[in-house]
């Protein structure tokens, strides 16, 4: 187990959710936490409930270099900094082939809080990791869309947070190839369906939520995630339907394989 005793830790998208039971997990262990949202009021509320308090911090990550700002900010209040959580995200729904995509800022939106602020927030730590010849540890918040198009939620229209989810764990598959020997420790969390603000926003009760979703409440999903790094895994999921819903798209590449009649050598 990871001793968070005297560690400093950065969690984005703190105001609610998963990041705010993130903050509320590493506090548990000891790690002096900054709660960073553009919800300020948010922030601070989750700050606020930490006993032994936290520090919490305005950020708005649709803003240019306002990751690499968060990072030196930490650094400053705090002197170092041993865990980010990128966990921020936003969602919309929309069909791909009706939306006009230089023309809808809550899709450009989308890409730079769930894709690039995930980067720009590894780029700049292990900047700063390197300048002092430190080691620290990232998780990124991705989501079982990464990894399928689940069939309990295609009516939902997440085409695009479903592509930014995906090409943020591509990406961070890359970043742990690239920086092998590198200052950072790299975790994607894979969540499925937790009672965060998207969905209890359509359903205010958790028992709403049908079965197969196999609903986990954000403290849950919190505690997977710091068992998740524990255990040092790069891969994080939440539930075991994650795994069940990749199957059709194996399933369908290999028979894309015998129709070809490409086979493995030896």
């Amino acid at each position: 187990m990871i001793d968070y005793q005297g560690r400093n830790a950065l969690v984005t998208g703190a105001a609610s959710g998963i990041g705010a039971a993130l903050a509320a997990a590493l506090a548990s262990r000891g790690a002096r936490v900054f709660c960073a949202d553009r919800d300020t009021g948010g922030a601070k509320r989750t700050a606020e409930a930490i006993a032994g308090g936290a520090q919490a911090l305005t950020c708005e990550l649709t803003t240019a270099g306002a990751a690499a700002e968060l990072i030196d900010r930490v650094y400053e209040i705090g002197g170092h900094l041993d865990l980010v959580c990128s966990n921020a995200g936003v969602s919309h729904r929309g069909r791909v082939a009706r939306t006009a995509f230089e023309e809808d800022q809550r899709v450009l939106d989308l890409w730079e809080v769930n894709f690039f602020a995930g980067l720009k927030l590894a780029q700049a730590y292990a900047r700063r990791l390197d300048e002092l010849a430190q080691r620290g540890r990232l998780l990124a918040t991705a989501s079982e869309t990464a990894l399928s198009v689940p069939a309990s939620i295609r009516a939902g229209r997440l085409a695009f947070y479903g592509a930014t989810k995906h090409a943020l764990l591509n990406a961070m598959e890359w970043y742990r190839i690239e920086q092998e020997g590198g200052p950072l420790d790299l975790h994607v969390l894979l969540p499925g369906a937790v009672y965060t603000p998207l969905i209890s926003a359509g359903l205010p009760e958790p028992s709403e939520v049908p079965d197969h979703f196999e609903l986990l409440m954000p403290e849950e999903c919190a505690e997977i995630a710091l068992r998740g790094m524990d255990l040092n895994l790069f891969y994080i999921p939440t539930q075991a339907h994650i795994l069940e819903d990749m199957q059709p798209r194996v399933s369908a590449v290999a028979e894309s394989l015998r129709a070809l009649g490409i086979t493995g050598g030896g």
